[in-house]
C-alpha cells in the first residue's frame, strides 16, 4: 500500500503544476492527503463512492474514482468546475493509479526478493514469480550486506537505493532492522572488479552521509536460485571479518582464508586444541613485546632480516626473541609447519574471546 505521505508530496507537486486545490480520500470520506481542506466534501464523496459513476462534478468539485485492481481504493476531489477542472482531475486521478500500480509492483518484488535471500521458495516457485515479475532468471548477481552499527534512527535503506538509482535492476532490501541487504545485478560489467569498486563506492556514500557500515559480499552466482547461496556467504563475510579484519570496512567471502574454516569450529574443540599444543598457556598470554615481535614475522613471511629491520632491533636479539619462544613452546616459528601451527593457535584463540563477548 502507498504511504499517505508520498500521497501528500505528489498531490502537492501536481498542484504546483496544475494550480489547482486536490484532496485524496478514503471510501468513507476521511482524508488521506491534501493541498486543500475539503472535509466539507466528505459525505458528497461517500456518496459518490457507492454510485456507479467513475467520475461526477458536484456543487462546483470534480469527483474521480481511483481502483487498485478493480477495488475503489481513493476518491480524488478537484475544487473547481468545468471542462479544464475536468481533464485536470482526469491527469491526476490516472497519475495516482499509476502510483498505486508501481508501488504493489515494488512491493512484491520487494517481498519475493526476501523470501529468495531466506531460502523460502521451491524451485519451481522461484521461477514461476520471477517470470511474473519480470525478473531475469540467468544473469550474474551478487548480495551484498551493508551493517549500519545496529541504529533504528537512521536512514541507510533509503540512502542505498538512492545511490543505486531507482531505473538499477538491482533490489535493495532489508530483513531485519541492523542490515540493508543489496542483490546487485552484474550483467553488464567485469563482475569480480565491479563488486569491490561498488561496494567501496556505496561504502563512501554512506559514510560522507554520516552513517558508520560495514560492507561485506558473497561469490558471484549466475542463476537466481543461487542468490541466498551468496547471501549466506556474505553473511558468514560479515561475522568472520569482525573478528579477524576489525579495521576493515569491506570484506569479500572469497577473502576469509582459512578464518571461516576457524569460524565454523565448536568452541569445545578449539579449547582442546589450544590445550594440546600450548599446554595450560593460552598463545595470548604472552607480553606485549613477544606478541608485537611474533606478528611483525608473520606479516614478513617469517623473514628475519626484514623483522628485525622493521622492529630497529639487531637480527641477533630477534634470534634470541624467537629462540626463548621456542624453549616455552616447543614452536620454531622459523620452521613453516611450525609458524602455521602458531598462526592457527591465534586465530583460534581470537575466535574464542570473540564468540565469549558475544555470550554476555
Amino acid at each position: 500500500m502507498i504511504s499517505n505521505q508520498i500521497l501528500q508530496n505528489t498531490i502537492e507537486g501536481l498542484k504546483g503544476i496544475a494550480r489547482v486545490e486536490l484532496s485524496v480520500m478514503d471510501v468513507d470520506g476521511k482524508e488521506v492527503a491534501s493541498t486543500m481542506s475539503m472535509a466539507n466534501c466528505s459525505k458528497a464523496a461517500v456518496e459518490f463512492a457507492v454510485s456507479p459513476a467513475d467520475s461526477q462534478e458536484i456543487q462546483g468539485y470534480q469527483y474521480f474514482k481511483i481502483y487498485d485492481e478493480q477495488q475503489l481504493e481513493y476518491i480524488l476531489v478537484v475544487a473547481g468546475g468545468g471542462e479544464d477542472f475536468y481533464v485536470i482531475g482526469k491527469m491526476v486521478a490516472f497519475q495516482i493509479q499509476n502510483l498505486l500500480v508501481a508501488y504493489k509492483e515494488r512491493f512484491d518484488k520487494d517481498n519475493f526478493v526476501k523470501n529468495l535471500l531466506l531460502d523460502n521458495l521451491l524451485l519451481v516457485d522461484i521461477y514461476s514469480r520471477s517470470k511474473k515479475l519480470h525478473i531475469q532468471t540467468d544473469v550474474p548477481r551478487v548480495v551484498m550486506i551493508v551493517e549500519n552499527g545496529g541504529s533504528k534512527d537512521n536512514n541507510a535503506l533509503e540512502l542505498t537505493r538512492s545511490h543505486f538509482g531507482t531505473n538499477s535492476r538491482d533490489f535493495i532490501t532489508a530483513v531485519d532492522e541492523s542490515n540493508v541487504i543489496v542483490v546487485k545485478d552484474l550483467s553488464d560489467v567485469n563482475a569480480v572488479k565491479e563488486v569491490d569498486k561498488s561496494a567501496r563506492s556505496l561504502c563512501a556514500f554512506l559514510q560522507k552521509e554520516g552513517l558508520k557500515v560495514r560492507i561485506a559480499y558473497g561469490t558471484v552466482i549466475q542463476e537466481i536460485k543461487e542468490v541466498s547461496k551468496s547471501y549466506k556467504e556474505a553473511k558468514m563475510a560479515l561475522d568472520v571479518g569482525k573478528i579477524f579484519f576489525e579495521d576493515r570496512d569491506i570484506v569479500a567471502y572469497s577473502e576469509l582464508g582459512i578464518g571461516r574454516l576457524i569460524y565454523q569450529l565448536p568452541i569445545p574443540l578449539c579449547k582442546m586444541f589450544i590445550r594440546e599444543i600450548f599446554g595450560g598457556k593460552s598463545p595470548d598470554e604472552f607480553d606485549e613485546e613477544t606478541l608485537t615481535t611474533i606478528y611483525k614475522f608473520f606479516e614478513n613471511s617469517l623473514n628475519v632480516s626484514e623483522t628485525s629491520r622493521q622492529l630497529f632491533i639487531h637480527r641477533n636479539t630477534l634470534v634470541y626473541r624467537l629462540d626463548k619462544l621456542q624453549k616455552s613452546t616447543n614452536l620454531d616459528l622459523r620452521v613453516f609447519e611450525d609458524a602455521i601451527t602458531f598462526k592457527i593457535a591465534l586465530m583460534v584463540v581470537q575466535y574464542m574471546k570473540y564468540m565469549e563477548n558475544m555470550e554476555f
